[in-house]
């Protein structure tokens, strides 16, 4: 069978440990940002902007397209910059169509805030700008031409992503009122998730246009901090309520019907792998 080319576009975090894990795989990967000294050996690295078609005049062809693109601040203007603009330059500047584009999104899309469960079905009528340009990008991937699959994460943690033990640490925790459901999903199944729809699409598999990935485990935020708080001997000393985002809960049934399988299905499962 013939090599895998597989191409990262915003090759960060999350894009960085999938291509290791596919080049592991097996796969020829290229992972392009702006600056490549910080890619590892075996990543190809691509020097370019997202935001800058000319840039983009030199992509390699490939299988797979991964655009894993983040924001670095929640200005709107980045990220349109980011997601919208950033993803119609390099639809644009690719040599020939991918066999599959996968475009990770975000359950900052949902607008719901009555702890409603939501689901790849309940509709999305986002109340802030990041929102509204996050929908707008995964439609121009769904309507690009190409087959295309949305993943949209709910909260990523993991290393490096520890703002909510940092806050804990401080002895601050939210209340347990108002009630605010947390959704959260570990970063390296943010890359499992990848991984795996990679896969079936390679094993033949119709996927779906769109996939919403968090663990099995929608919970109280006040619970995780203090879960938290118990297992670094913290004592909570400061309620501060959740400003951002609204209380619902993430269904990945759909996710789990496609065979995935979570490294880490739950808060504690994940926090436990990270605490010292």
């Amino acid at each position: 069978m013939r090599e895998q080319r597989v191409l990262i576009a915003g090759c960060g975090d999350i894009g960085t440990h999938l291509g290791l894990r596919l080049v592991a795989d097996g796969a020829q990967v290229f992972g392009l940002r702006r600056t490549i000294n910080q890619l590892p050996d075996g990543i190809h690295g691509i020097a370019a902007d997202l935001a800058d078609p000319v840039s983009l005049e030199a992509l390699p062809a490939c299988d797979y397209l991964f655009y894993t693109a983040a924001a670095k601040s929640r200005d709107p203007d980045v990220y349109r910059r980011t997601y919208v603009d950033g993803l119609r330059n390099l639809l644009a500047a690719l040599p020939e169509p991918p066999r599959h584009l996968f475009l990770t999104s975000s359950t900052g899309v949902y607008h719901q805030h009555e702890h409603d469960w939501v689901d790849e079905q309940s509709p999305t009528l986002p109340r802030s700008d990041t929102g509204r340009l996050l929908l707008e990008a995964e439609q121009l991937a769904l309507h690009s031409g190409l087959a295309a699959t949305v993943v949209r994460f709910s909260g990523i943690y993991g290393p490096g992503r520890e703002h909510l033990q940092r806050q804990v640490l401080a002895g601050i925790a939210a209340p347990p009122e108002p009630l605010h459901y947390s959704n959260r999903i570990h970063r390296d199944d943010c890359v499992g998730v990848l991984r795996h729809l990679l896969q079936r699409a390679e094993d033949g598999a119709t996927l779906k246009p769109l996939y919403l990935a968090s663990d099995d485990s929608p919970t109280p935020i006040h619970e995780v901090m203090e879960w938290l708080a118990q297992k670094l001997g913290v004592a909570i000393e400061t309620r501060q309520p959740i400003r951002r985002g609204g209380s619902k809960r993430c269904s990945n049934r759909r996710l789990r019907a496609s065979g995935y399988r979570f490294r880490y299905p739950d808060y504690r499962s994940g926090y436990a792998a990270m605490l010292p």
